[in-house]
């Protein structure tokens, strides 16, 4: 009764939506935004049918198994919703669910903000249909931005739908397949409009707490072996992008005695040099390419500001689960005293939280990246 309750709560919340947004000059962009969810939700079956149906193919059947698993731990052992999220399975018969476009001028790395309903303004705008990405990527370059279009494997509704599996993270594997689940169930336990690097620091601390309990209960450990090689150049990689953030930076907004051509062949000297350290890393890994995608095409501003540093607060919220206990039920209970404090006080108390420790060893530890297909 209660998932029926929740199922016709959000058919009439699209009407409405869709209702609000006629008067509005975003209009056409909530229109793809609310169809293209709608195509989502269509696409997805009950994981239970799935698992009856004798004709589901035995190894989804497997994946999912795995899935149902994760999800059980998450409101089991780490005291998240309960809901219909990641109880459906939908095949999208593509290699994402959105595709987000990120712009920055041509000598800055302040990107370009988008101010939306229910989730406030942030940096990057997202479309279901690759080719309008594309198309507003373009309509921006002839304005002079640089631009950065990113496929995104997952999103969150933050809990006003139940959102459902996606074929577009599944074929991650597991460990990564229950490391979004967590993070994703983190942005609908609680979520704070307008703040997104509080958003994303406490959804990466639930994260990694999720994925301590998680592997020590359940991975074998060549999966536990492959997940922290993984985390390690990931926070390799991150580490790298950030310390060429900061010389972008010192760039453009410190040193302003170098003319506008200046500027510019200084930054495509930092770009070449930034190919040159990332090549000496890849070969520190043994020749992994993980990471090769993101390099293969133009490196720009708005490569590098979709990359932004989102979780600097972790170690504070990790602080904050360590004076609970490890509780999670009441580090929520913190957290959302927290959320309910205005920005620039809940930043100091976030930052009287933060440990001391190296700048470079928070961001190996800790960073997250915000472009998707980013592993």
């Amino acid at each position: 009764m209660i998932e029926r309750k929740r199922r016709f709560g959000n058919s009439l919340l699209l009407p409405l939506l869709v209702a609000l947004l006629v008067g509005c000059g975003n209009a056409g962009y909530y229109a793809q935004a609310v169809g293209g969810h709608l195509a989502v939700m269509r696409a997805a079956t009950p994981i239970d049918e799935l698992l009856r149906d004798p004709d589901s193919d035995p190894r989804l059947k497997a994946k999912l198994h795995e899935v149902q698993a994760i999800r059980d731990f998450a409101s089991r052992e780490l005291a998240l919703p309960e809901n219909g999220s990641y109880r459906s399975y939908a095949d999208l018969g593509r290699p994402y669910v959105v595709w987000n476009v990120f712009a920055a001028p041509e000598l800055s790395l302040k990107a370009k903000n988008w101010c939306l309903l229910m989730v406030g303004c942030v940096s990057y705008r997202g479309y279901y249909d690759q080719r309008e990405a594309e198309q507003l990527a373009a309509e921006l370059r002839q304005q002079g931005y640089d631009t950065y279009v990113a496929g995104v494997p997952a999103y969150s509704t933050l809990g006003y739908f139940d959102d459902p599996l996606l074929n577009t993270f599944l074929r991650f594997g597991t460990p990564e397949v229950a490391r979004i689940v967590f993070h994703e169930l983190a942005h609908q336990q609680l979520f704070v409009k307008d703040d997104s690097l509080f958003n994303e620091s406490f959804a990466t601390a639930l994260e990694n707490e999720g994925m301590r309990r998680w592997l020590a209960a359940n991975a074998a450990p060549e999966q536990r072996t492959a997940f922290e090689t993984q985390r390690a150049r990931k926070a390799a990689f991150a580490a790298l992008m950030q310390a060429y953030r900061e010389e972008f930076r010192a760039l453009y907004d410190v040193d302003d005695s170098r003319s506008v051509d200046q500027q510019r062949v200084a930054k495509a000297a930092l770009f070449a040099a930034l190919r040159r350290d990332y090549a000496e890393l890849k070969t520190s890994w043994g020749g992994y390419a993980g990471y090769d995608p993101f390099f293969a095409s133009d490196l720009n501003n708005a490569k590098l500001a979709s990359l932004a540093l989102y979780n600097e607060l972790v170690p504070a919220f990790e602080a904050l689960l360590a004076q609970q206990n490890f509780d999670l039920p009441q580090f929520y209970r913190s957290v959302a005293e927290l959320a309910a404090l205005d920005k620039s006080a809940r930043r100091k108390a976030l930052t009287q939280l933060q440990p001391a420790t190296d700048v470079r060893q928070l961001v190996e530890d800790s960073v997250t990246l915000s472009a998707a297909e980013i592993r």
